[in-house]
């Protein structure tokens, strides 16, 4: 029997970037709000510092950081004819686990998504023809324009004092910054991150082929700011240590240094960690939840009562949230119909390698999780789609987020994997190899999806999410083409030897690609094709609000972060100035 607790306004199911900024507007309206962390508690001191902190094998290979698989992982199919097996390592992608979340651990690469992203469906067709898309292709509207996030695309990035360049002010042109993005209402609050040398190289090579290069925005930042909150982050070190592990500088923009100690000091605001919720609870008509059933660390079950629930967990796990509490209908691949679980998309990278003589030191352990050259010329539909067959895109840049003794060993093919020979070429190649990254669209499909997996469970007896996944033609496509691009770009860098191949099937999940993951929840303007509305409001369950990556219809070019970042503001704005007015659906149909 669970232990009942008091009643509060709002509980937030995981307190990482999206429970950390739902957590301040809430409490900053006035109510009550309880954030329930699944994790531990860890902050910038005592847990992120030195040297410990630079543990390459227990942060980057072993995935401190991450979700325990051991007691809740995945299950893993290419397709429904293949039986899921449970993910035992993680390395495909890193869901983040304790208090902060992904954010703790991300390399800081913060993109706003395209006006052309938002409309995916309807720009293709208006551009190319409604039979340019292939049946099995379910992209579609998000049902919101860049236009109206830019406000919070603004604010978001002023919080994390996002390091940049900006290309288009106000539908005025600014040399040097990217030439493609949407009008933005000022620059970014902090300049662009130093240029290393293998970016300068970059840099010209791409200039001379007639692209555009531009910084890329970082939130690792470039020189000491103060957000508005009051929050002070620091310059940079360029310690190579971002990916897989917390800063212990306070200059990489989490929730640890732009948000928390604020929240945590709020004395309508509760942290409670080491609390795994185990379903949403619903009225008996099943249309409006009533609280959470959670267990903490003790193995005590406890329901919060709740007048509004945030799902704020990781994007996969805000699906099989819905799922365990019976909110929304299942998606059946077989019909079509159902919309919780659907439209699964995940990100389609590949690399190129330029390999230097001797005279070029590229010096990549000086390096920070976002600081390079990049040039969005082959992103979304910023080039003519029509005679190569495929929709969707990719950037290219050079970004090389670090030299870590572990992981960075590049080498010529042909070369031995181990032994003698792979050492003598590590030592040749390290310090004068530059990384070229292809980081591509992935669009969603009829057969790529979600569900609840039929036979293994976790710790906590609940059944296990199942992925079914594979990468789909389009993006293939896709892949070689652009990879082709940056190879001519490789070459135009000076290389000795340049190589790369683009991204090729089957999708495993034994190779790192991106943490990405997106869809399941998504969002729009039809209830028959979305989970929630362009509130991300759920349209079953009006008091439930689901934020996250998990909204994506399909995935962009860009990394997701600011995105998901200016939809959590907007979805604030809406729950205070609307739904807290008149607690309702805030679309109707």
């Amino acid at each position: 029997m669970a232990t009942r607790l008091p009643e509060v306004d709002a509980v937030l199911l995981g307190v990482g970037l999206v429970g950390t900024l739902l957590g301040r507007e809430l409490t900053r309206a006035g109510l009550k709000v309880v954030g329930l962390e699944r994790g531990e508690p860890r902050f910038t001191v005592p847990d992120f510092q030195g040297p410990q902190m630079h543990d390459e094998l227990r942060y980057a290979v072993r995935k401190a950081l991450m979700q325990d698989n051991t007691k809740e992982t995945y299950t893993f199919r290419n397709n429904i004819k293949q039986t899921a097996l449970p993910i035992r390592r993680w390395a495909s992608f890193l869901p983040g686990s304790g208090l902060g979340g992904a954010a703790v651990h991300w390399n800081g690469q913060t993109y706003r998504f395209q006006d052309s992203d938002f409309r995916m469906r309807s720009r293709t067709i208006e551009r190319y023809g409604k039979n340019f898309l292939p049946d099995d292709v379910t992209i579609q509207d998000w049902g919101v324009t860049a236009a109206e996030l830019e406000p919070h695309f603004d604010r978001f990035e002023y919080l994390l004092g996002t390091s940049g360049k900006a290309g288009n002010v106000k539908g005025q042109k600014v040399a040097g910054g990217n030439p493609f993005e949407d009008p933005r209402s000022r620059d970014y609050p902090t300049p662009p991150m130093k240029e290393p040398y293998g970016s300068a190289l970059f840099r010209k090579a791409a200039a001379s082929l007639g692209y555009h290069p531009y910084p890329q925005p970082s939130s690792n930042l470039s020189q000491p700011y103060t957000n508005p909150e009051g929050l002070t982050l620091n310059t940079c070190m360029f310690c190579g240590y971002c990916e897989r592990f917390g800063c212990e500088h306070f200059a990489k923009s989490s929730p640890q240094t732009i948000l928390l100690p604020v929240l945590l000091k709020d004395k309508n605001f509760t942290l409670k960690t080491q609390a795994q919720v185990l379903r949403i609870n619903l009225d008996s008509a099943k249309k409006q939840a009533t609280g959470v059933i959670y267990v903490d660390a003790s193995g005590r079950e406890f329901e919060q009562p709740a007048k509004l629930v945030i799902v704020g967990t990781f994007a996969t796990n805000n699906v099989r949230m819905l799922l365990l509490s019976g909110i929304g209908t299942p998606y059946d691949p077989q019909s079509g119909r159902g919309t919780v679980g659907r439209n699964y998309a995940y990100q389609t990278t590949s690399a190129v390698q330029v390999f230097f003589d001797q005279k070029i030191n590229i010096n990549p352990f000086m390096r920070s999780g976002a600081n390079g050259t990049v040039i969005s010329n082959f992103v979304s539909d910023n080039f003519d789609h029509g005679p190569l067959g495929f929709v969707g895109g990719a950037y290219i840049g050079e970004i090389m987020s670090h030299g870590r003794p572990i992981e960075f060993h590049p080498t010529p093919k042909g070369t031995p994997a181990w032994g003698a020979q792979w050492k003598q070429a590590v030592v040749k190649h390290y310090n004068h190899t530059s990384s070229l990254n292809v980081h591509g669209s992935s669009v969603a499909t009829r057969h790529n999806y979600l569900d609840l997996d039929p036979t293994y469970k976790d710790a906590w007896g609940q059944p296990l999410l199942r992925m079914t996944f594979d990468f789909p033609e389009n993006d293939l496509k896709m892949s070689a083409y652009v990879t082709g691009k940056a190879l001519e770009i490789g070459k135009a860098m000076g290389g000795q030897l340049v190589e790369g191949d683009p991204r090729k099937g089957p999708y495993t999940i034994t190779q790192y690609q991106t943490t990405h993951n997106t869809g399941g929840t998504v969002m729009g303007t039809d209830p028959s094709t979305s989970v929630v509305n362009r509130y991300l409001q759920s349209w079953d369950v009006p008091n439930v609000f689901v934020i996250g990556a998990s909204n994506f219809p399909q995935n962009a070019s860009y990394n997701p972060t600011d995105t998901l970042g200016a939809l959590a503001f907007w979805a604030a704005d809406a729950i205070v100035t609307k739904f807290l007015k008149s607690p309702g659906p805030l679309v109707h149909v």
